[in-house]
């Protein structure tokens, strides 16, 4: 049996990859077709995510073993069967491959090709450039931080903070008015 995987990015629109890859080969046979299709370094951490229809992540393979929380099994790409974690068509994965700064590659098995069976993946669609494989956190944190900010972002410019008095707030009438440190616990 067949798995073709249709990659795509939520960065780069014009980002299109396929991978064709036999049910029976491992999770992490899937990943080093990724790398090799995108041109990653097999260095970074990486991770797969089992999600649900709507991306919410639900099962974690990793890279390597990482024991987190032993209350969670952990699954490792060399020891997961793709066929074992994977059944129907649709069904979404996402590929993490900036650990730092949470990006993804987001992975649907877009069909399922019963009766044939492949000696190793392939990329069988190779559109556009990928992501870049590790952002700079400054270049993340400049990313997210809105340029029109102005002396009125954090409210009225003219609050004055002595105007705060206690009317209003209901059960703090019986607060003494002076409070240290250690009347808080």
């Amino acid at each position: 049996m067949i798995y073709r995987f249709l990659i795509l990015s939520d960065e780069v629109d014009d980002f299109k990859r396929e991978i064709k890859i036999d049910a029976d080969n491992t999770f992490y046979d899937l990943y080093e077709a990724i790398i090799q299709s995108t041109g990653y370094s097999e260095k970074e951490m990486a991770s797969f995510f089992l999600c649900d229809d709507n991306w919410r992540r639900e099962k974690e393979i990793t890279l390597v073993e990482m024991n987190t929380d032993f209350d969670e099994d952990s699954y490792i790409m060399k020891d997961c069967v793709l066929s074992d974690f994977l059944e129907d068509e649709k069904q979404k994965i996402m590929f993490v491959f900036d650990y730092m700064n949470d990006r993804a590659l987001y992975i649907e098995l877009s069909e399922i090709i019963t009766g044939k069976t492949l000696k190793k993946p392939v990329c069988t669609v190779s559109e556009g450039e990928p992501p870049v494989q590790i952002k700079d956190i400054d270049e993340t944190k400049q990313d997210s931080i809105s340029s029109d900010l102005d002396e009125n972002f954090y409210g009225d410019d003219g609050f004055d903070l002595d105007e705060l008095d206690r009317e209003g707030f209901d059960g703090l009438d019986d607060l003494p008015v002076d409070l240290d440190e250690n009347d808080l616990y």
